[in-house]
């Protein structure tokens, strides 16, 4: 079978734009990278169920003055056109993450330099407009990183459809309510320790529980979330890195297996790929660290049926594979050194 991948990319270098590459599962082999949308710096892409292809970018003017928001693809055909309302950008740098809400028809993004996270409506006839802005607040984390202001990472929705945002500089975890216009409304934050760095989240609906990365701390917190009071609240926390690791490592992306029981971290630094196990009520335990066999891991995702992870390495411009055993929950490497330019998301197409 061939599954299909869209990889976000940075455009210091090698890189034009938004590529997508090939898994062909039976020969267990990456394949067929193809640019497939120019911009410059489209780092995250989101999907909606329409195949419309949203990825964040930069905009130049003649006098190199920047502006940020992002541009839109139509993915239902192989050359990828421009939608008619093909690029935003009303944000003062390009933003850090985006995501699609299909049932209320808008776009989210959270821009780390601008300390802001928006909200786009989408129209019926495709047109989006900003739908709210809100700009993070609270005390800056004592990290060389943390101090010129709040970094909103990571913005998405939780299983009960509030807003989740995810803000580094100020160690904060913060939560929205959303109505269909695309206005938020506070709900609750959760403050973490001083320096913690957090940078993305994901959610195990079952257990009742959150797994939020943080990037400066190389660490990974097990919270517990009340969804009828909106609440998240901090249960323990677990190192990605070995103990005696002394050089630059930032955590990065994060995955949870479908059944919940295992946790998957990239390290940038120490170069791997942390595999936590979790039990019936959300609790972690490192099982394997194991080498994503290039430069600074940004992003990996599963195969549809999980089976395998892709994992890219934005300094060595290469893509990793892995079979992944659903028992066990540890990876085995398969096939190393695929050429991908400068690469920081992975997307599994829809």
């Amino acid at each position: 079978m061939i599954e299909k991948y869209l990889i976000g990319t940075y455009t210091r270098r090698l890189s034009q734009g938004v590529y997508q590459l090939e898994l062909d599962t039976v020969r267990q082999k990456l394949q067929h990278l193809q640019l497939v949308g120019k911009a410059i710096d489209p780092t995250y892409v989101a999907e909606s169920n329409a195949k419309r292809i949203y990825a964040i970018t930069k905009v130049k003017d003649q006098a190199d003055n920047v502006t940020g928001g992002f541009k839109e693809w139509d993915g239902r055909s192989d050359d990828f056109p421009l939608a008619d309302q093909a690029v935003i950008h009303d944000q003062e740098t390009s933003p850090a993450y985006i995501a699609v809400d299909e049932a209320r028809h808008l776009v989210f993004t959270a821009n780390y330099h601008a300390g802001t996270v928006c909200t786009y409506k989408i129209a019926d006839d495709g047109a989006i407009t900003r739908a709210d802005r809100i700009m993070d607040k609270g005390t800056l984390g004592f990290r060389p990183e943390q101090q010129d202001g709040p970094h909103p990472h990571y913005i998405n929705l939780t299983p009960d459809n509030r807003v989740v945002v995810v803000d580094l500089g100020v160690d904060k975890v913060y939560l929205y309510d959303l109505d269909n216009s695309g206005k938020l409304t506070p709900v609750s934050e959760l403050q973490m320790e001083d320096g913690y760095g957090p940078r993305h989240i994901a959610f195990d609906e079952q257990k009742g529980v959150a797994y939020l990365v943080g990037e400066l701390s190389s660490n990974l917190a097990v919270l517990d979330y009340d969804e009828k009071a909106g609440k998240l609240t901090l249960r323990c926390i677990s190192s990605t890195i070995p103990d005696d690791w002394t050089e630059h490592n930032g955590a990065a992306a994060i995955r949870i297996s479908k059944d919940g029981r295992f946790v998957y971290v990239s390290n940038r630094g120490n170069n791997t790929i942390a595999v936590f196990s979790s039990d019936e009520k959300g609790n972690i335990q490192l099982i394997q660290r194991i080498s994503t066999e290039g430069d600074f891991p940004r992003d990996f995702n599963f195969s549809d049926d999980e089976s395998f992870v892709i994992c890219v390495n934005q300094n060595s411009d290469n893509g990793t594979l892995y079979t992944r055993n659903a028992q066990s929950g540890k990876l085995t490497l398969v096939q190393k050194d695929f050429q991908v330019p400068e690469p920081v998301s992975v997307l599994r197409r829809k």
